[in-house]
């Protein structure tokens, strides 16, 4: 039987405020836009391209999302690629490519102001560090030690 791998893996920022709703059985499920950007050197003229994600959390992350994140936060996001289709009420086919995380690191500073409160961020977060995002090791975010996350089981 072969493998295969869906996993997705971004750090960037909120292009607006989560959207947080309920399924008709009760699951809270958050739908939030991410931007990340590259950037290279060509003949000496710097090149930046930005990407644009939709980002979807359920149950406890879902809800997790809705009182951490603001739009402009820096997150770190792991989850699955999956991609939906419809028909629109025009008839035409539709198809949109989401990641569904179960994993989420809130990288902006409290200091930088995300929309919570210092006391409430640490109610939320106990283990939420203090320090710059500019000095944040993304190997050790990337790694599976060293840094704290929130809770984030289903």
């Amino acid at each position: 039987m072969s493998r295969s791998v869906n996993k997705v893996i971004l750090i960037g920022n909120l292009t607006r405020d989560p959207e947080v709703r309920y399924t008709p059985q009760g699951s809270a499920v958050a739908s939030f836009g991410l931007a990340t950007n590259r950037e290279w050197t060509i003949e000496g003229n710097k090149k930046e391209v930005v990407d644009f994600h939709n980002i979807v959390a359920w149950n406890k992350l879902a809800e997790l999302c809705g009182q951490l994140l603001t739009k402009g936060s820096k997150v770190y996001v792991e989850g699955r690629l999956q991609t939906r289709d419809w028909v629109s009420d025009d008839g035409q086919k539709r198809y949109k490519t989401e990641v569904v995380i179960d994993e989420m690191i809130v990288l902006t500073n409290k200091r930088q102001g995300n929309g919570v409160s210092e006391e409430d961020a640490s109610q939320e977060q106990p283990n939420q560090t203090d320090q710059n995002v500019d000095d944040i090791d993304l190997d050790q975010v990337l790694s599976d030690g060293g840094f704290d996350t929130p809770d984030s089981t289903s």
